[in-house]
């Protein structure tokens, strides 16, 4: 692949807010899957392992979760950050204001917002999702080799016309997930990925965030 083909589909790739309810076909799904496998690991550990729904498995995983959302309380295997400062936060504030101007969510409008969090344990009507997770053992360094996968996995996804959408919401409800899949203790529950084909005419997917600009994140020397 040229740099332009790549740097064109790293541009193209969002993170789809609204999905149809089509199906991915198997065989695609396994194209994904063999692609985000050749991504480095320290040692070749290759530490991810993933589960993925479909069909009346990922409604009745979406219904579960939106149930444990509703009566339990989040608890994330990897812990969340502590606080997000500085351009960081700036960041963020801006990617969710974007998304709630999009959806008609007015500042203030807690109700609002509330409901459009809601739409993270909906799974944002994808038709598929895979959890990630890696061994305890392997802490921090299992985390970051898997964040490779899943950026290699939304990225293969991209170029067969699949849109995906890495979820942490998702993964803070560990104790929920390991007792719904029967994920061991030893395994750290990292995220989920939620995928299938996007509505593109959808009012939440007609914002993209922007990326800062290398100045902004590398310092050089020499």
């Amino acid at each position: 692949m040229s740099y332009d083909a790549l740097n064109a589909l790293l541009s193209a790739r969002h993170s789809c807010r609204a999905f149809r309810p089509d199906p991915v076909p198997r065989e695609q799904i396994e194209q994904i899957l063999s692609a985000a496998q050749r991504v480095p690991s320290w040692c070749n550990a290759q530490p991810w392992e993933v589960i993925i729904t479909s069909g009346s498995e990922t409604d009745s995983f979406r219904e579960a979760l939106q149930h444990e959302v509703a009566t339990g309380a989040p608890k994330p295997d990897l812990p969340f950050p502590s606080a997000y400062t500085g351009v960081y936060q700036d960041r963020r504030r801006t990617c969710g204001w974007a998304l709630y101007e999009a959806v008609g969510v007015e500042k203030g409008d807690r109700a609002g917002s509330a409901r459009q969090m809601m739409q993270n344990f909906a799974l944002f009507g994808a038709p598929h999702c895979a959890i990630l997770h890696s061994p305890a053992d392997l802490g921090p360094y299992g985390a970051m080799d898997t964040g490779g996968y899943v950026t290699a996995f939304t990225l293969a996804a991209q170029a067969l016309g699949v849109a995906t959408i890495p979820q942490a919401a998702v993964a803070s409800y560990g104790p929920f997930l390991h007792r719904y899949f029967d994920i061991p203790q030893d395994r750290l529950i990292l995220c989920a990925i939620s995928f299938g084909y996007s509505a593109p005419d959808h009012p939440a997917n007609g914002f993209r965030t922007e990326r800062a600009g290398i100045g902004e994140t590398v310092t050089w020397r020499g």
